[in-house]
């Protein structure tokens, strides 16, 4: 450094540091790059278009009953959304600056900056602006919708920090575990409740939302939002009231984010010390597995699988979260009235989506996996064991929720075609999620809260909705029978027939792909074991 010259502070450094990050993370492959870039297009189109629905509500009058709503559901988002969903900013990992002389106060600024780089506070700007332009009337308004977004973003981003830095460490603890999956079971049974209010909402009129503005107008951001109505209504020290509690809630969430970063950087991370197993494995007299498994590769892939569902904090959150969302859709449909026994095939959607990225759920230890791969058929056997591990859960699972569906329903004439169509869904999704962790595999972080790596987050979305939607399309010819059975007269009564030609479709569809997977896996192991250790 120069003599004369003032050191330079850290929040520039930060910004700085998470703009290369990205950067280079872009720079990596060209698919990387595309992938990145088409979500992050497909992000933005969408709050575009809340953008220009919030503009069209402008002097509607129930306005304001869906911005300070739409404002306070945003928030929720933010506080739950970067701990259980993908995403890309483990760049801002606060305990990977441990070793450096920071102090808590510039730290958190530093990274409150560095949080606003990103796809993520852009969409959250885009739609506060749109909530503010739907009620905004008049220049004072517009004055105080400019502090009012700001500081409701600030929120958003600092709440999702204070959480985020609370729980670093919660899904890597083993004592942790258990609480993190109930908190995946509560924002899977949230989510749905949700869904469903906004249903009897879009039969009920907006006029609903009026009784629920009225508390959350008094709770941080969304008061923010409902200031800029308050000034437009002309009550100024009511707005004002409402942007000062917002930034009280600002200030409370940096203090509690200042103090658990402190805590997290000062403290020994005692609670991911394991104890020794006090209980050895069951086995026969001579020494192997139970013969509940096949012998072979077959049964050893399949053994790993479930206990990585058993014992991993990550997966077991994932596969618990899967099972609580595919019953929970039919069976609040059909409680509410509003059901229908094809919502079932809801349960080996959900699961079949565990099908995706298998190697990089096993994250650096791929390589052990990887050294006894050495041509497609122990590709093939691999994957095979991994499917089958999945197929061991979800066939009795769906047909339950099946069974349970049609009996709250009461339709017991369409369970042989909907348990058709399910089996269907559920090989072309085992089928398409073999492919896509050959083609499109991606790293999950063994520590902290996020799953996938920065620069990876586009990747993974890719990869999951573009293999959803192959599966769709693979399950085409499965559903033209379904509906032939249903608006023909000549297939009428034919529905049963869906059963067997569903099982053995989904049969079929299941080894190709992962005969088709399996070349793919073998050749391309250095570029697969690269792309899951990152983490």
């Amino acid at each position: 450094m120069s003599a004369g010259r003032a050191p330079e502070g850290i929040t520039p450094v930060l910004v700085r540091l998470k703009l290369s990050l990205l950067r280079n993370g872009l720079r990596q492959s060209g698919g990387r790059r595309a992938a990145y870039l088409t979500s992050a297009v497909f992000a933005l189109l969408f709050a575009a278009l809340q953008l220009l629905g919030f503009a069209f509500l402008r002097g509607h009058a129930h306005a304001v009953s869906v911005a300070v709503p739409s404002a306070a559901v945003l928030t929720l988002g933010w506080a739950v959304m970067p701990l259980f969903f993908p995403s890309g900013d483990e760049t801002l990992d606060p305990t990977r600056l441990v070793m450096l002389p920071l102090r808590p106060q510039p730290l958190v600024r530093a990274l409150l900056a560095a949080s606003l780089v990103g796809i993520g506070p852009l969409f959250t700007a885009l739609l506060l602006v749109g909530c503010a332009i739907s009620v905004a009337h008049g220049a004072a308004a517009y004055a105080v919708a400019v502090l009012g977004v700001a500081l409701a973003l600030l929120v958003c981003v600092a709440l999702a920090r204070a959480v985020a830095a609370a729980n670093t460490r919660l899904l890597s603890s083993r004592k942790g575990r258990d609480l993190a999956v109930l908190s995946g079971l509560v924002v899977a049974v949230g989510a749905q409740l949700v869904n469903f209010g906004a249903q009897h909402l879009g039969s009920s009129g907006l006029g609903k939302l009026d009784p629920v503005t009225s508390v959350l107008r008094w709770v941080p951001p969304a008061s923010a939002v409902d200031a800029i109505n308050s000034a437009s209504e002309g009550s100024y020290a009511v707005a004002v009231a409402q942007l000062a509690l917002t930034a009280v809630a600002l200030a409370a969430l940096l203090g509690l984010w200042s103090r658990s970063l402190t805590r997290l950087m000062t403290s020994p991370d005692s609670s991911t010390v394991q104890a020794p197993d006090a209980t050895a494995r069951k086995r026969s007299p001579d020494g192997s597995r139970p013969r509940l498994l096949p012998a072979g590769r077959t049964g050893t892939v399949m053994e790993r699988s479930l206990r990585y569902v058993l014992r991993d904090p990550k997966t077991k959150a994932s596969w618990v979260t899967s099972l609580a969302i595919g019953l929970i859709v039919p069976v609040f449909n059909a409680l509410q009235g509003t059901g229908s026994v094809y919502l079932a095939c809801f349960a080996a959607g959900m699961l079949g989506v565990q099908m995706y990225n298998q190697f990089g759920q096993d994250t650096s230890a791929f390589w052990i996996v990887a050294l006894t791969i050495s041509s497609p058929r122990d590709a093939y056997l691999e994957l095979r064991g991994r499917a089958l591990a999945l197929l061991a859960v979800t066939l009795p699972y769906a047909v339950l929720v099946t069974v349970l569906t049609a009996a709250l329903v009461g339709d017991w004439a369409q369970l042989p075609e909907v348990l058709g169509l399910s089996l269907a869904l559920l090989g072309a999704m085992l089928a398409t999620g073999a492919w896509a962790s050959a083609h499109f595999p991606y790293s999950i972080p063994q520590e902290g809260y996020k799953n996938v790596v920065p620069g990876q987050a586009g990747l993974a979305w890719i990869a999951i909705f573009g293999g959803m939607l192959g599966a769709a399309l693979l399950c085409a010819p499965v559903i033209a029978l379904a509906i032939w059975t249903n608006v023909s007269t000549t297939g009428e009564g034919l529905g049963w027939l869906l059963l067997p030609v569903g099982a053995a479709y989904g049969a079929t569809i299941t080894l190709l792909g992962l005969r088709l997977s399996a070349p793919r896996t073998a050749t391309h192991l250095p570029e697969i074991l690269t792309a899951v250790s990152k983490g």
